[in-house]
């Protein structure tokens, strides 16, 4: 019986791991204007046939406040918007979230997360979308294979966003 066990609790071990996930860095660069407002952003993933396969963040003030004005701006996020925003109930959770001051944020996920668990192996595309009230909007796209191969890139925003780098695995 313990060599049973023994030599099941090693074949476990020797099976290869498959874990899958996404690390991110998005900057929010420093902006010199009379009236600034903090982005709304959204960041999903997008399937070879360009349609929404999983949203991953929304940064978004959740109430009204002096810095804006809660779910009202959100359509402004006109890619996300169209492509799946219109279609969530907000707040979701594990997804949105409040808008971010100026700076780096790293953020990531795990396939257990649930965007990306019933998200199959294939190559897919990173979007980054920002809009500001008073301000701009800019998007960025990344590809990247998920659950193949390790891939990595990056996308320089111009103005309301700085430098958005991806690593999948």
């Amino acid at each position: 019986m313990r060599l049973t066990l023994t030599l099941a609790l090693s074949g476990l071990a020797l099976a290869p791991a498959h874990a899958a996930d996404l690390k991110l860095n998005v900057e929010i660069p420093r902006i010199n204007a009379a009236e600034y407002h903090r982005p709304y952003v959204a960041i999903w993933v997008e399937g070879a046939d360009g349609k929404a396969a999983a949203n991953l963040a929304v940064w978004y003030q959740d109430k009204d406040t002096k810095e804006g004005h809660g779910t009202k701006w959100l359509p402004d996020l006109r890619q996300w918007w169209r492509k799946s925003g219109r279609t969530l109930k907000v707040p979701v959770d594990g997804i949105t979230g409040p808008t971010r001051p100026v700076g780096k944020h790293a953020i990531s996920f795990d396939e257990k997360h649930p965007a990306l668990a019933k998200l199959p192996a294939g190559h897919y595309t990173l979007v980054v979308e920002t809009v500001r009230e008073v301000g701009g909007r800019e998007l960025l796209k990344i590809p990247f294979d998920w659950k193949g191969k390790p891939s990595s890139g990056s996308a320089q925003g111009k103005t309301e966003l700085g430098t958005v780098t991806l690593a999948a695995r």
